[in-house]
């Protein structure tokens, strides 16, 4: 493995609803390397985006170490924590202001980071995505459902980001949609050397978009995989057993 991109070590995320404590990851840990593609697959309720959440500052850490590049982050992330990561989010619908333009959603956190050349860099990003210039002046209800989601793509990566958090960016979408997408996010990740921590129910998905797994249950990392394992079938566990057979018209990816 090579150098260290993101680390978590025996990660602990506790919310308190009511009176109710949820441990909704216990003792998480795992190292992505720089360039990598990395999967955490588990059900609903499995601790699996609570991880992207906690990695991001968005969910309360009461246990362990989160570090990028070897340095521990801070909590509240400071600003340039941003720079360096940005997450895709499973609901390209949900994740884009409807009452703002493509070209304001892009032109966001250009401004927020103080770059100055957002005209060049906004007709980049949508070509970047495969979508034209026409798309600069519409808004999330004009494009379809593949198309808002090539725009939160080009949205996380116009701050020219190391790593990407993708957040079952594909479940939203149809089965022929879900394929270019992911197919667009592997060949943005081989032209710029782009890390990626996706998580998804999906065994299949992730079998074809990363080279190496963790399965969660019940907030617990069960099992790790690489692909070729995963493709031989090699699964240790019962549940990862059974994810895989639920894995509908799954084929084992080339290793």
């Amino acid at each position: 493995m090579g150098e260290v991109m993101l680390s978590v070590e025996s990660l602990g995320v506790t919310f308190t609803r009511g009176g109710d404590t949820v441990r909704a990851v216990r003792g998480v840990s795992f190292d992505v390397a720089r360039g990598e593609s990395f999967g955490i697959v588990g059900e609903s309720g499995s601790g699996k985006s609570t991880v992207l959440r906690a990695i991001c500052g968005l969910a309360p850490t009461s246990a362990g170490r989160i570090a990028l590049g070897g340095q521990t982050l801070a909590t509240p992330r400071p600003a340039t924590f941003y720079r360096q990561v940005q997450m895709v989010f499973q609901d390209p619908y949900a994740s884009l202001h409807p009452r703002h333009t493509v070209d304001k959603v892009l032109s966001e956190p250009l401004a927020i980071h103080g770059f100055s050349d957002r005209e060049a860099r906004i007709e980049q990003a949508l070509a970047d995505v495969g979508l034209g210039p026409s798309f600069r002046f519409r808004y999330p209800h004009q494009l379809s459902g593949g198309q808002r989601q090539r725009v939160a793509v080009a949205r996380a990566l116009i701050l020219e980001p190391q790593i990407l958090l993708l957040d079952e960016p594909t479940s939203a979408l149809d089965a022929s949609i879900q394929a270019e997408v992911l197919n667009l996010l592997d060949r943005l990740r081989a032209e710029r050397g782009l890390t990626y921590l996706m998580v998804s129910h999906d065994l299949a998905v992730v079998a074809h978009m990363c080279e190496r797994l963790i399965v969660m249950q019940h907030g617990l990392a069960v099992e790790e995989l690489t692909r070729a394992a995963l493709a031989a079938h090699r699964a240790e566990t019962d549940y990862t057993r059974a994810l895989l057979a639920a894995s509908a018209g799954y084929t084992p990816a080339t290793a």
